[in-house]
């Protein structure tokens, strides 16, 4: 029954292809563990190489990623400046504070991201009755924001406000490559002056699991350390980096994913949908609904196509690589039919 369905609750949602699981399947693997994984090692390199950092770090999830980096840049009572609506906030149940014991200080701003002036303001002196400031987190493309693309002109202010004040900058671009791909700059370009950045391969690149954290070396040599606490160690995880090194390839088409995302934007527009995307939109839509949102899910789950809730009153579609011009046509018919039952 799944290929009766257009999935736009996420691009999790992908299924590995043909080629791909062709490729897990005769994965030259070793022990990751003892770092003897030639398949891994290619990834992690592959990955650091992409975004002109030293090392690369592959595990299972982009949350783990996330709170790797976090624990590797910080110490137990040390300050982290995040955006309020970001991921490794908002999704992923108050782990900085549960594994790194780090303070969270939330910072707003438009389409998820705070200004460099608004760091400076929120950075306290240095004092006894003060946690130590360590770290700015960061999110390119913003989830919440809609899936907005952050250009280089917003973000370097606020990395190099942050290293003027002796903070790190950690980069949770899981999707790094679609931001990259809307604002027309190489991905390297957005992370230039990242201290740390972590990349998804589950998304809309199309693996069906893992992301890689990318680094110096001895920002690396230290977040393996945190991997193997969280029980982030695979052992023969080549089988599963396969399916990423194939998925690295999958960059430039993301602009089809955005093209998709554009149309149906407009045409839910047209239909009078309050539908909407950030300046620079890539790959996701918001409506934001005058009812529970839930309502207009269970609606549309009777038209076969699957949408996600953001909200009491706001659904996200997310198009990605299992989705077709042709699941964009039965998607905006099932609208115009919900439309027309009110």
């Amino acid at each position: 029954m799944a290929e009766d369905w257009v999935d736009l609750r996420s691009d999790t949602v992908t299924k590995p292809s043909t080629e791909m699981r062709r490729a897990m399947s005769e994965a030259e693997v070793g022990d990751d563990v003892y770092g003897e994984d030639p398949t891994v090692n290619q990834l992690e390199a592959a990955a650091a190489l992409r975004l002109s950092k030293q090392a690369g770090l592959f595990v299972p999830s982009g949350t783990m990623a996330n709170q790797v980096a976090i624990l590797a840049h910080t110490e137990r009572g040390d300050e982290m400046f995040i955006h309020q609506d970001s991921h490794a906030y908002y999704y992923e149940g108050g782990a900085a504070s549960l594994w790194a014991g780090a303070m969270l200080t939330l910072l707003d701003g438009p389409e998820g991201l705070f200004s460099a002036d608004e760091l400076r303001r929120r950075v306290r002196p240095a004092n006894i009755h003060h946690p130590h400031p360590r770290l700015v987190s960061l999110e390119n493309t913003h989830n919440r924001a809609g899936g907005a693309a952050m250009a280089p002109d917003r973000v370097d202010p606020v990395m190099a406000a942050a290293h003027e004040m002796g903070l790190s900058v950690h980069v949770d671009g899981a999707r790094l490559f679609n931001a990259a791909v809307a604002l027309g700059v190489t991905a390297d370009r957005l992370v230039r002056d990242a201290d740390s950045v972590s990349i998804c391969l589950s998304k809309g690149l199309g693996a069906p699991v893992g992301s890689v954290l990318v680094g110096s070396r001895t920002f690396i040599d230290r977040a393996r350390m945190y991997r193997k606490w969280l029980g982030g160690g695979m052992r023969q995880a080549g089988v599963l980096a396969a399916a990423g090194l194939l998925a690295l390839n999958n960059v430039d088409r993301l602009a089809e994913d955005h093209v998709r995302a554009e149309r149906l934007l407009k045409s839910l527009q047209a239909m009078g949908y309050h539908a909407w995307g950030p300046s620079v939109p890539t790959n996701m839509v918001m409506i934001d609904t005058p009812g529970p949102a839930q309502a207009l899910v269970d609606q549309a789950s009777q038209f076969g196509v699957r949408i996600g809730t953001m909200g009491p009153q706001r659904i996200r579609l997310v198009t990605h690589l299992d989705v077709s011009d042709a699941g964009i046509d039965r998607t905006l018919n099932a609208f115009e039919a919900m439309k027309a039952q009110g």
